[in-house]
């Protein structure tokens, strides 16, 4: 019994001990797993907040990053605008020194105006004091004439004034000879003075161009091939050249129409290229267009550094030098315009060498003075407009794109280069065989002049030669005598200037003579 009540009594003593124990053993693992937890939370804490350095400086980084960008792009349109602005500056000192230079014009004309009005005021006096004068005169003359032919006074008059008419107009033409004859023994030492405005005769400018090309063909078989199907290779022939194909009853040729003389001539060149491979379809004949067109840009071009190298002129942009080749294929009343501006080119250096002046200027602004014409099918415009835009655009010398602007006279000349350009193209398509004309307007014109001539008081007949640059007039020697001769020269030519239009100028020539026929029998 006492054994029992041990072991109960040590049973319950071990499960005292074992609670005892295992409560402490329980409250020492909360306190390591609490000791765990809070180191565990100071970590994340610690990481959080090396997490939250680290993104607040890539923030940073980012920010700065972002001003740097918006400073570049600032800096960036800064120096746009602030290049901007000194272009439209220099643009304004330009206008501001071509308003200089007009303003410089402007005031010598105001003076020249000026000194010509004081010199007509001292003459009127002068004219005033000889009509007093001659009032007097023709009082004594009427009371002389009264007396000695017993006329009434209203036939005196008409007597006296018509004496006074024949001696005004003899003495006009003695004074007139006078001046010829000093102008010509001073001519050597006033001619670089008066040579710029005196060597301009304008010129009318009309424009008869070219717009066909014929192309010659094997055989007649040819011409349906060019055809083809329902027309589909004429089609993508005119639809790849921008040309039209004119097909008739013309033998063994075919027609090419169109205003734009490149492309036509590139049409020309494929046209030939596709005879005479014999493969004439859609897709051929693009490819042979194609070639065409890369062709001409060459020949284009080396027409036009050709045309520099001949002259000396160098230093022009590439684009000018092709603008210029173009014109090897425009033409101008039949001239090649091309071969124009290199004859106003040379005969323009010639005339500023005369004068002293700076002669590889004028021979530039010679053989760009109708640059326009290269694209002026291209926009719409005057070609002396569309070439001083044009040349502007490459900054070509102000004084280059003034002689263009002014060799038609539409704006004021800056310099004397203008004035030998326009006196250089009148030379150039004057001069015999430089251009043509329609027969109609050439027939027409030489019997206007004709008439012209014979409508005046003892003409006895009007010859129009050398092909309408000369007209010859045979007046009655009874009627007129030498002095009113060479004032009826004077009247037709300046008829001619007021009421026909023609190229260069017209000599007029008046012949008086008197035969005396008898025969010895």
């Amino acid at each position: 019994m006492n054994e029992i009540v041990i072991f109960v009594a040590i049973a319950i003593v071990a499960a005292v001990a074992s609670f005892f124990i295992t409560r402490a053993l329980t409250r020492r693992a909360g306190e390591k797993q609490l000791a765990d937890s809070r180191a565990e939370a100071e970590r994340i804490i610690a990481e959080s907040e090396n997490e939250a350095k680290i993104k607040k400086r890539e923030a940073a980084l980012e920010a700065k990053e972002e001003w740097l960008k918006r400073k570049s792009e600032f800096d960036q349109e800064a120096e746009a605008r602030r290049k901007e602005i000194e272009k439209e500056l220099r643009a304004l000192e330009e206008k501001q020194a071509a308003l200089a230079k007009k303003i410089d014009v402007l005031d010598q004309r105001e003076k020249e105006l000026s000194n010509r009005e004081k010199s007509i005021h001292t003459r009127e006096k002068g004219i005033g004091l000889r009509e007093s004068e001659l009032d007097q005169i023709i009082s004594d003359q009427n009371e002389k004439l009264q007396k000695i032919a017993q006329m009434t006074p209203e036939e005196a008059k008409k007597q006296l004034m018509n004496n006074m008419i024949n001696a005004a107009k003899i003495e006009a033409a003695a004074h007139i000879k006078e001046i010829k004859d000093a102008a010509e023994r001073e001519a050597d030492k006033e001619a670089k003075e008066i040579i710029l405005s005196a060597i301009y005769r304008c010129a009318a400018d009309h424009t008869v161009e070219s717009t066909v090309s014929v192309v010659n063909l094997p055989s007649d078989e040819m011409k349906g091939r060019i055809i083809g199907r329902e027309g589909r290779n004429i089609r993508s022939f005119e639809t790849a050249t921008g040309i039209d194909v004119i097909v008739d009853d013309t033998p063994e040729a075919v027609i090419l129409s169109g205003h734009n003389p490149v492309r036509r001539e590139i049409g020309r060149m494929a046209l030939e290229k596709l005879i005479s491979d014999g493969r004439i379809h859609p897709t051929r004949i693009e490819e042979v267009v194609e070639k065409a067109e890369k062709e001409m840009e060459v020949i284009v071009r080396e027409a036009g550094e050709q045309a520099c190298f001949e002259l000396g002129i160098h230093g022009l942009h590439a684009d000018i030098v092709q603008q210029l080749g173009k014109l090897n294929f425009r033409t101008s009343y039949g001239q090649n315009v091309l071969a124009h501006v290199k004859e106003v080119s040379m005969l323009s250096g010639l005339m500023a060498a005369e004068l002293e002046l700076d002669a590889l200027l004028a021979k530039r602004c010679g053989l760009l003075h109708d640059i326009g014409k290269a694209i002026d099918r291209e926009t719409e415009g005057t070609h002396t407009q569309i070439g001083a835009d044009f040349l502007r655009r490459y900054n070509e010398n102000e004084l280059v794109i003034n002689a263009v602007e002014a060799h038609h006279g539409d704006v004021t000349s800056l310099s004397p280069y203008p004035i030998l350009v326009q006196a250089a193209d009148a030379i150039s398509g004057a001069r015999p065989g430089a251009r043509r004309e329609p027969l109609e307007a050439y027939i027409k014109r030489l019997q206007q002049l004709e008439e012209l001539a014979d409508s005046f008081m003892g003409v006895s007949k009007a010859y129009a030669i050398q092909a309408g640059r000369e007209v010859r007039v045979i007046v009655e020697h009874e009627t007129l005598d030498d002095l009113a001769s060479s004032i009826l020269a004077s009247d037709i030519a300046a008829k001619i200037e007021a009421e026909m239009q023609y190229p260069g100028q017209i000599k007029v020539t008046v012949i008086r003579e008197h035969r005396a026929t008898e025969f010895a029998r």
